[in-house]
């Protein structure tokens, strides 16, 4: 069993949740063309760390929420933070972000870096509000496998 809070069950993702998970992020919008959010889910669950969250409304049933949480040793990653949109509103992102940062605590993460995308004005806010803020960094990408 999971933790519980704001009637969300959290638990780590399980292979029988890949199409669902990709069905919420495609219905939250944060997928792109350049990107195959089931390739993502596949090269994630290879990474067996208890990091890759999904979240359900009540016990067993369908996932409305996900963080994918990762940790290298110097700095905690989320990836695909998402709240079905029927079920926003009722702190699942705060709960979701609450057990990630707990898991990443106890493994010694010092730190958690975010992406969001700048006009994301609403997940900027959201992430403020739970204490991140702008770092004076510039982002870098490098496409070492094309997913298109």
């Amino acid at each position: 069993m999971g933790t519980h809070g704001h009637g969300l069950a959290i638990r780590t993702f399980a292979p029988t949740d890949a199409d669902a998970l990709v069905g919420l992020w495609r219905t939250c919008g944060l997928t792109r063309p350049w990107n195959d959010p089931a390739r993502d889910v596949e090269r994630r669950r290879a990474i067996d760390d208890g990091l890759f969250l999904v979240g359900t409304d009540g016990t067993g049933g369908p996932v409305v929420a996900s963080a994918m949480g990762g940790y290298e040793g110097h700095r905690g990653w989320v990836n695909y933070l998402a709240v079905h949109p029927e079920h926003r509103g009722r702190g699942h992102g705060r709960t979701l972000m609450d057990e990630l940062e707990r898991r990443l605590l106890a493994r010694g993460c010092p730190k958690i870096n975010l992406q969001v995308r700048e006009e994301n004005t609403a997940a900027l806010a959201f992430y403020a509000a739970l204490g991140f803020s702008v770092d004076r960094s510039i982002s870098l990408g490098k496409r070492l496998i094309p997913d298109d």
